[in-house]
């Protein structure tokens, strides 16, 4: 394969007493004639090399992905909002009472505009709602009245994922500039009040359900502080906050339930983090209700009528549910849950009702709605997303192996029951970044490959959420190296037991997992055969200089600190391409309206992998221009993935391996893969 003439320049900084050298710094520039003519010639050479099995995948991907999804209710009195999407459909449609109120492709046929977020008002007639173009994430916020369908407000901007928490009345709401802090709209008026800025990297709202209460956090991926104010002894343009906690690092999430009371989740003096009660009158002085469970780290929680209190966990990357007394913190027993996958956050009526709704969704099970009804202490199916899902016909097995430290690290392994009889090609997927979890979930791009005869494997590495707040620190700052050990380790193990061989190996992650597939293909070449890198990280030296990169020094470190420099230059992966190197197959994929991560980082590790590389696998760029890495179209994400799976599949596979069961496929299996299911909070700074 002959890559693009790329220019080398000469440049060498001294950093701190290390020379580091940026031969592609000019890479940088996506405006500049060079930038553009390299990046033609790096599509064409793309085209050019179209995979087989690509159509094989995309008819396979577009069928597994006719389940389309529907999310739990969001109740406001009487009127019931959730989400639905059809086969065919390309993004979700927004129901109130199961009448359409808001559609994507109505606003936009073209399908480049998606609904980030939406805050139905206190009666359920007003709509608060976040619109972003070609997945840019810059959103914009709306005000609908849904009665009329007229748009009242905005577009308020730099609302990138905004809270938003409606003042009773309904004529006015809180909300988050981005980076900025929490400001008070009221309706129809020009000018919106501050409240609080602390320049923290994001902020969250809420009012307690009787509209007394306003509760704000500040903070980042390491510490959050809280606070609470009493409306109801002043106005709400100047709240006086009171801390419930401050320069304090640890990560706290608190909420006023129907009860009264504050409510904090905290991972304070509690790695796997404990649920604690305090009068919002006087929210410093906290009482341990729920206490840190040693296996297991707490996650959602409500408070339902008859003092029940549910709270989830997750028990080794498992998620389940138990039952509490809401006045003591007594036990009284879980709620049963249809299999071992992960469950999503509680909504109910606002007020003390006696309902809760979740998601629930594992390998081989698309997402659903489930109702648990505190008055009888049952569990049911509620929704079910509207496709069918074809009959699943897979296995999985837990696998437990030792990291280079002799860390113990979990791992699970999924495949088809016939897929004995020697290696087989296989997808290694992580994230291990900004406590994060893995959890087991439906996902059409992971149906595929195991369904084909391929093998997944997604290892819960340090600097995730899994095993709690311990567990991220020993994989972030100064330790981050600890993430790659454990990668190469999964990868070492899957070799070891059989599974697969180093010219059947393949990685594959996104943003913070973009970095995990940069480090192991540099840091451990001969381990595998191909790797897809998506929205990857991977100048470590100059990465806060660009997209959100700033808000990523507490997790990463920052270059411009002399002891943090070394953490990061012994690991960046475009400083660690060396020439003369068999590297495997890469894929970059990236997007040009990416505000989270600069494409940079792929072009300028694309350019040196080229120029560096002995072997003949190819280092390749998909880029799009008119996407970014917010959500996109169904269509859109059904192609990345046909893609990625078909350079996959050709690099890992003999023609009368995986490719040959490419057409037969008759089982589905899940974990999605791509850099696992990152949820984006509320100002999207996760990478």
């Amino acid at each position: 394969m002959r890559y693009p003439e790329t220019v080398r320049l000469p440049l060498v900084e001294d950093l701190h007493g290390h020379r580091v050298a940026d031969p592609y710094r000019w890479l940088e520039d996506p405006g500049s004639p060079e930038t553009k003519a390299w990046l033609a010639e790096q599509d064409e050479l793309w085209r050019g090399a179209a995979p087989p099995l690509r159509e094989a995948f995309h008819a396979r991907l577009t069928e597994l992905g006719a389940v389309g999804m529907v999310t739990p209710p969001v109740w406001r009195g009487e009127r019931c909002f959730h989400q639905s999407q059809s086969a065919g459909q390309e993004h979700p449609v927004l129901y109130r009472d199961g009448v359409p109120v808001l559609d994507p492709m109505e606003l936009d046929p073209a399908g480049l505009t998606t609904l980030d977020d939406w805050h139905p008002g206190p009666d359920g007639r007003l709509l608060a709602y976040q619109l972003s173009r070609s997945g840019d994430e810059r959103a914009d916020l709306y005000v609908r009245d849904l009665d009329t369908g007229l748009v009242l407000d905005g577009p308020i901007g730099g609302c990138r994922y905004s809270p938003v928490a409606w003042l009773p009345g309904g004529d006015a709401f809180y909300y988050v500039r981005f980076h900025e802090g929490v400001f008070l709209h009221r309706l129809g008026v020009a000018e919106d009040v501050p409240v609080c800025g602390a320049g923290a990297v994001g902020y969250g709202i809420s009012i307690s359900p009787d509209g007394r209460w306003l509760l704000v956090s500040a903070g980042g991926s390491a510490y959050q502080d809280v606070w609470v104010a009493d409306l109801a002894r002043g106005g709400p343009e100047e709240p006086s906050l009171r801390a419930a906690q401050r320069g304090v690092r640890a990560r706290t999430a608190a909420g006023i339930g129907p009860d009264g009371r504050l409510y904090l989740l905290t991972d304070r003096d509690a790695p796997r983090r404990r649920l604690c009660v305090a009068d919002p009158a006087e929210p410093d002085r906290w009482r341990e209700l729920v206490p840190e469970d040693p296996d297991a780290v707490l996650g959602a929680f409500t408070v339902l009528e008859g003092g029940r209190l549910l709270v989830s966990a997750v028990r080794h990357a498992v998620a389940e549910i138990n039952v509490y007394d809401a006045e003591t913190g007594e036990p009284a027993g879980p709620v049963p849950l249809p299999g071992n996958g992960s469950v999503g956050a509680f909504t109910s009526r606002p007020g003390r009702g006696h309902e809760a709704w979740f998601s629930y969704t594992d390998a081989v099970t698309p997402p659903q709605v489930w109702r648990y009804d505190a008055r009888g202490g049952t569990a049911e199916l509620w929704a079910a997303p509207p496709g069918q899902a074809p009959a699943p016909d897979v296995e999985s097995w837990h696998v437990e192996y030792e990291s280079a430290d002799g860390t113990r690290i979990r791992m699970i392994v999924i495949a088809r029951p016939d897929t004995g009889g020697g290696p087989r090609p296989a997808i290694l997927n992580g994230y291990g970044g900004f406590g994060v979890p893995l959890l087991p979930g439906y996902a059409a791009d992971s149906l595929a490959w195991v369904a084909a005869g391929g093998v997944l494997a997604i290892a819960n590495l340090r600097g995730g959420g899994e095993e709690g707040e311990a567990w991220h620190r020993d994989g972030m700052l100064e330790r981050k190296q600890n993430v790659f050990d454990d990668f190469v380790a999964a990868a070492e193990k899957l070799i070891a037991d059989g599974w697969t061989t180093p010219d059947r190996l393949a990685v594959w992650g996104e943003s913070n997992g973009g970095l995990l597939v940069g480090a192991a293909i540099t840091q451990r070449p001969d381990l595998f055969a191909a790797a897809v890198c998506s929205a990857g990280l991977l100048d470590m030296v100059r990465y806060h200089h660009s997209g959100l990169g700033p808000s990523w020094v507490a997790e990463y470190g920052c270059a411009d600190e002399p002891e943090q420099l070394p953490w990061l230059l012994a690991y960046s992966p475009y400083h660690r391409v060396r020439e003369g190197v068999d590297y495997p197959a890469t894929l970059f994929t990236v997007s040009a309206a990416d505000t989270r991560v600069d494409p940079m980082h792929a072009r300028k590790m694309c350019a040196a992998m080229q120029h560096a590389t002995s072997g003949d696998r190819p280092i390749l760029l998909r880029h799009e221009p008119d996407v970014g890495h917010g959500a996109r179209a169904a269509s859109r994400s059904i192609a990345l993935a046909a893609d990625a799976l078909a350079f996959i599949a050709r690099h890992t596979s003999d023609p009368a391996g995986l490719a040959g069961d490419a057409d037969g496929v008759d089982a589905a299996a899940g974990a999605q893969l791509g850099g696992g299911p990152v949820q984006v909070v509320a100002d999207g700074s996760l990478p």
